[in-house]
């Protein structure tokens, strides 16, 4: 716990408070905000002891939270890949591939794995296996392209053992050449099994190394402002096993980001038997505010998982989907433990629902928490059972990188509303935001926030009209308290409020007033969790921690860091009078919405109609 008051003044904080939705400065103590108002109030609570910052006139909002994020796996990872998210041509990524191949030392590889596509490279392609073998002809290279396709040169097919005696694996695809040898293109036919098999060959980290992985990857989101995530699981990521470097990290009381985990089945024809162990190890909420337990899912059975590869025909789900789902959720249910589970497709969504719906007749959910995850073409008829029994849906950016594909394969009409989110708020449904990265779309929020203004991808295709993209505030809130909800803690953090959990994030501009193509460039310049600094750059890069050491030297970070930067955020000019006028008008705006009687689902409607673009609460 922090012993001193920190006290952050001058800035324009959107608290997503609707009781108190603008502020200029707040107090911290022990963790939690103490005081939230203006500067003469928070100020009655400085003691000699207090660190007091000026915050210029930033923007402040709550600690981003990523409801599907695959932390605990990305992080063990994190210094072992190359990130092309955001690099703007396919010259450049193929420069920092030779470059990175140069350095990197035998038997490791160079691993290209998440968050880009090549819409947004200038040259509106991808990169040839000629390319890459030219690159690194002589180091092991991995290039994984969404869920469908990865690129392996001539010596990462020697690492693996691919030859033309290799047999296709059952789901995938392993292209040949006409004497019959690998080309190095691994094709996803119909589920991604045969890339993310062939990337758990390569070379890991020691447990030490790791533990450092871990710690840049949870830096690296804090400089976006993430300050929660709620980890989906994965596949290679065992429990306990997998876990043993975030729980030190627990133990040792250096995580930046707070975790809530589930646990996703690793055994096909066994899930059952994961569950029942697992129930018997843990139960939801063990663990504390920064490492918690937080139920099953996102797998809950193998043979439920429709994955999204647009490239490819929707899967039809095997026949006895609904017997081994119907055992899982049975088991969870009685044991109460929340569940999550990854769906993409109405058509599998309504089987999963008539599941659901069959157990809770017989032992009701009554409050359990569960949720879809994705439900990028649910229906509004699916999207009532899912309220009725009590359930959510939290959506990520998927479409953002796989738009195109999508539009070619079913139309830009169905792509519209593809995910549904508006109707989805519309019909009362919790809603939580995420980017179920690391390994086909970006970790950046910021992407995720301008693809739900905007409505486009990152190669700029529209794909949403104006009635399904969101308001700001609303895409804010999906980010914050709305993700808060998908881990049972609504009431804990998600909002700048006295009580709550103190983690915000000071913003390099202002997402409320900016260009929407200008989303995409946001950082966090303070980012506060738990009432810890635990980023600082521009004008507070003084107040942050030191930079950590990137190990091993060779680590792609080190030479590259994470995601691309286009350029350092700086100080601002003065942003103080216009961020005080705005929250001045914000202020009687909502006053006036208090009066009117506006009900709280129709704030977004209510601020458009004062022209109001920058409201949160």
């Amino acid at each position: 716990m922090n012993a001193s008051t920190l006290i952050l003044f001058n800035g324009c904080f959107h608290t997503v408070d609707r009781q108190n939705p603008q502020a200029s400065a707040v107090a911290i103590r022990d963790g939690r905000f103490l005081a939230v108002g203006d500067t003469d109030e928070v100020m009655r609570h400085r003691t000699p002891d207090s660190q007091v910052i000026d915050l210029n006139g930033r923007t402040v909002i709550p600690g981003l939270n990523d409801s599907h994020l695959h932390l605990i796996r990305g992080g063990l990872n994190y210094n072992l890949e190359l990130r092309w998210e955001g690099v703007p041509s396919l010259g450049d990524a193929l420069r920092m591939l030779k470059e990175q191949a140069q350095r990197t030392p035998h038997p490791q590889w160079v691993r290209v794995v998440g968050g880009w596509n090549e819409f947004q490279f200038a040259e509106r392609r991808m990169p040839t296996i000629e390319e890459i073998n030219a690159a690194a002809p002589d180091t092991p290279v991995f290039v994984l392209h969404l869920y469908d396709r990865a690129l392996l040169n001539r010596a990462a097919l020697r690492a693996v053992g691919y030859d033309r005696d290799t047999p296709a694996p059952p789901g995938g695809e392993i292209v040949r050449d006409s004497a019959g040898n690998p080309t190095g293109m691994l094709i996803a036919r119909p589920n991604a099994m045969i890339l993310y098999a062939t990337l758990a060959k390569g070379p890991t980290l020691p447990q030490d190394l790791q533990v450092n992985s871990t710690r840049q990857f949870m830096r690296e989101l804090n400089r976006l402002g993430v300050t929660s995530a709620i980890d989906a699981g994965g596949g290679f990521q065992n429990y306990p096993e997998d876990y043993a470097v975030i729980e030190e990290l627990a133990r040792e009381e250096q995580l930046t980001i707070r975790i809530a985990y589930n646990l996703f089945t690793q055994n096909k024809g066994k899930e059952l038997g994961d569950f029942e162990r697992w129930t018997g190890m843990v139960k939801p909420g063990d663990g504390s505010d920064f490492y918690r337990h937080n139920g099953a899912g996102e797998m809950l059975v193998f043979s439920a998982a429709d994955f999204e590869d647009f490239l490819e025909p929707r899967p039809e789900l095997a026949a006895g989907m609904e017997d081994e789902l119907e055992k899982v959720v049975r088991h969870l249910v009685e044991n109460r433990w929340p569940f999550r589970l990854h769906a993409t497709y109405d058509e599998s969504i309504s089987r999963m629902l008539d599941v659901f719906e069959k157990v809770d007749r017989e032992i009701p959910f009554a409050g359990l928490s569960w949720f879809f995850d994705h439900a990028e073409t649910i229906s509004p008829r699916n999207i009532e059972r899912v309220k009725a029994l009590g359930g959510g849906i939290a959506i990520q950016h998927r479409m953002a990188f796989q738009g195109e594909f999508f539009v070619e394969r079913y139309g830009a009409e169905a792509a519209k509303a593809t995910p549904p989110v508006a109707r989805m708020l519309e019909m009362g449904v919790p809603v939580g935001a995420g980017t179920d990265a690391t390994r086909v779309a970006s970790y950046n929020p910021w992407t995720a926030l301008y693809w739900l203004v905007s409505g486009r991808t990152v190669g700029g295709l529209r794909l949403y009209d104006a009635a399904q993209r969101l308001p700001r505030a609303t895409a804010l809130e999906l980010w914050t308290s709305g993700s808060a909800w998908f881990s049972s803690e609504s009431g804990k953090k998600g909002r700048i409020r006295e009580g709550m959990l103190a983690d915000l994030a000071v913003l390099s501009a202002d997402f409320f007033r900016i260009d929407e193509e200008a989303i995409k460039g946001i950082e966090s310049v303070l980012t506060v969790v738990g009432g810890k600094i635990v980023h600082g750059q521009a004008e507070f890069s003084t107040l942050g921690p030191p930079p950590l050491p990137v190990l091993p030297e060779w680590s792609p970070v080190r030479g590259f860091g994470g995601h691309y930067r286009s350029a350092a955020p700086r100080p601002p000019a003065s942003l103080a009078h216009q961020c005080q006028g705005a929250c001045g008008v914000h202020g009687h705006a909502h006053d006036r919405a208090r009066k009117s009687g506006v009900p709280v689902s129709d704030f977004s409607s209510f601020w458009g109609a004062f022209g109001c673009s920058c409201f949160a609460f």
